[in-house]
């Protein structure tokens, strides 16, 4: 028999693929109590990633998984890459800057052909690919375990690492951006090294399609007022632009 954390990890599964499930088919699948589904469905309600509903629970549609990041670079991809290339025109010759991970991030990296003489550190492997034949990037790609949805790395080592240098700017990649909740992320050691991030980089520039507004996940990064800069698209609701306003946060649009 499988374990309670493996169980409510494959639940989760097939809450994505199916967008519900029922009490009774999750007992016989797993061999255990409708009583103990409904404790797995309990504790992902609470989790945010389900919804309970008669008989079962649904998928929580506003809450972001941990997906690969080859699925995450198909959606909204032309979105993406407006974006990308907007964030990377506050990128200035002589500057030195972070990159995390992420699938809007990478798509920044064929913009800085032609910066000149740019320090860029990386948690990316497949960013950190890309620039290493850009002889005017002095690279330099943060150790670490790899996560290997992600491509990226992360851990105590990454951690201890960034924080011995200091950044003019960081282009934070972004799984959620509520309000309430905050920047969040699907990974509790990606959001720690997300963290250190922001703590080394004298500007955070938050980079994010409309799509990510309103959507929470596990693990908080900062909260909105942390960040100095939003780049998006014009499909940034109003609320959230006047609140941004409000808390001394620029937005940047995107415009195709």
């Amino acid at each position: 028999m499988i374990n309670t954390l493996k169980r409510r990890e494959l639940i989760i599964d097939q809450l994505c693929r199916e967008g519900s499930v029922r009490v009774e088919d999750l007992s016989g699948q797993y061999d255990v109590s409708s009583v103990t589904i409904r404790n797995d469905l309990r504790y992902l309600e609470k989790s945010g990633c389900a919804v309970r509903a008669y008989g079962g629970a649904k998928l929580n549609k506003q809450f972001v998984f941990d997906r690969p990041l080859q699925d995450k670079g198909r959606i909204n991809r032309d979105v993406k890459y407006t974006i990308a290339c907007a964030a990377a025109a506050l990128v200035n010759d002589g500057e030195s800057i972070i990159l995390d991970s992420g699938s809007t991030i990478s798509q920044m990296v064929p913009q800085l052909q032609g910066k000149q003489e740019l320090v860029v550190m990386t948690n990316a492997l497949n960013i950190a690919f890309e620039l290493a034949s850009n002889e005017q990037v002095d690279l330099m790609v943060i150790g670490g375990s790899v996560r290997r949805k992600s491509w990226s790395l992360y851990g105590p080592s990454a951690e201890q690492h960034i924080r011995q240098y200091r950044f003019d700017k960081l282009f934070l990649g972004v799984d959620g951006f509520d309000l309430v909740s905050g920047i969040t992320t699907p990974n509790p050691g990606e959001a720690q090294l997300n963290r250190a991030m922001c703590d080394v980089a004298r500007e955070v520039i938050a980079v994010a399609d409309a799509s990510k507004f309103g959507r929470t996940s596990f693990c908080m990064i900062c909260e909105i007022g942390k960040i100095n800069k939003l780049v998006t698209d014009s499909r940034i609701p109003d609320d959230y632009r006047r609140a941004l306003h409000d808390l001394g946060v620029e937005v940047i649009i995107a415009d195709r």
